[in-house]
């Protein structure tokens, strides 16, 4: 049986599967991450609640960068996760950790076309794919032509600097250096990032904040009250939000795609753009990703499209166990 997990700062999930089977678990459970001390403990627990199951192998991905293939020291949570360690511990075989966006990118071979939202249809050709994704924080990677298959490799991209594009988002870095000193992609294109662009145009005086929105905040976390009420247009201010952040994460795609040369396709992965994939087709992140000058024609030609499995991440740590971590 091999056992595979998606870590991420909000949740852990976990499954188990048979060997020879891609896409169908024989159990799996999503954890609160930070009700745990670390993954062993979520592993154990996991384990008990399905027993008679021996795991020869695991997989992780972990949003985190990855130290020789055998160690990470979570971002967004207060882990250390040592493969050799996790081995002794829990008594498996073989334990691979590998970049949560790197697992995405795995992910996607197991993937149907129905799986995936057209954001620009484009034309894929031969060569690399990037991979961007915001959720609880903001992944980037790449998926590497070798002449024969995509490698995905990982990279901690979202922690780069946010280089505003227009008067209001100098505005808003300025706004975000006074709260935040270094003020990265992360702290725009992430669940928390909605909260800091509906800041700027409140406490800036763009937008005026709604009744409505206010008590919503009371009993419900910012990321879901922004989501909620800008795509019921019942928000004024949620729906400035949902826009800009549309802009910045075209933006950054676009920047992306350009690094990576992604001639294969762009996609977005994370909890975020499923949830907003109508904003996103009709309020300027396709404009935004276009406008890079003399190459807005090449990036015209890209396929971008959302991943809408959100399971991905989870199958493709266990796709990656399977090919013995190796393509």
């Amino acid at each position: 049986m091999i056992l595979a997990g998606d870590i991420g700062g909000t949740k852990t999930h976990l499954a188990l599967f048979e060997e020879g089977k891609e896409r169908d678990w024989a159990a799996n459970a999503k954890f609160r991450s930070k009700d745990y001390p670390n993954l062993n403990e979520i592993v154990k627990a996991f384990l008990a609640e399905n027993p008679g199951h021996e795991v020869v192998r695991a997989g992780f991905g972990i949003a985190g960068p990855i130290e020789e293939r055998r160690r990470c020291r979570a971002t967004n949570l207060p882990w250390v996760i040592d493969a050799d360690e996790m081995e002794k511990d829990l008594q498996i075989g073989s334990v691979y950790l590998l970049n949560d966006l790197e697992a995405n990118g795995y992910g996607i071979n197991c993937l149907t076309e129905e799986e995936f939202f057209i954001l620009n249809e484009g034309e894929e050709k031969t060569g690399n794919k990037a991979l961007i994704s915001a959720g609880t924080g903001l992944g980037e990677a790449g998926l590497f032509w070798n002449g024969k298959h995509h490698i995905p490799f990982g990279s901690e991209g979202g922690h780069a600097s946010f280089a505003p594009d227009n008067e209001e988002e100098v505005q808003l870095l300025q706004f975000l250096k006074r709260r935040f000193g270094h003020v990265s992609l992360e702290r725009i294109l992430s669940g928390p990032g909605f909260k800091n662009i509906y800041d700027f145009l409140i406490v800036e005086g763009i937008e005026t904040e709604s009744e409505k929105a206010k008590e919503a905040f009371k009993t419900k976390a910012a990321p879901v009250v922004i989501t909620e009420l800008g795509l019921e247009n019942s928000c004024k201010a949620c729906v400035a939000t949902l826009d800009r952040f549309a802009k910045i994460y075209g933006g950054e795609a676009g920047n992306w795609a350009l690094k990576m040369l992604a001639m294969g396709g762009v996609y977005l992965g994370g909890g975020i753009a499923p949830k907003i994939k109508e904003v996103l087709k009709e309020k300027g992140f396709i404009k935004r990703f276009k406008e890079k000058g003399r190459f807005a024609q090449l990036l015209s030609e890209m396929p971008v499209k959302v991943i809408l499995n959100e399971n991905t991440a989870l199958i493709g740590a266990g796709y990656y166990v399977r090919k013995n971590g190796e393509y």
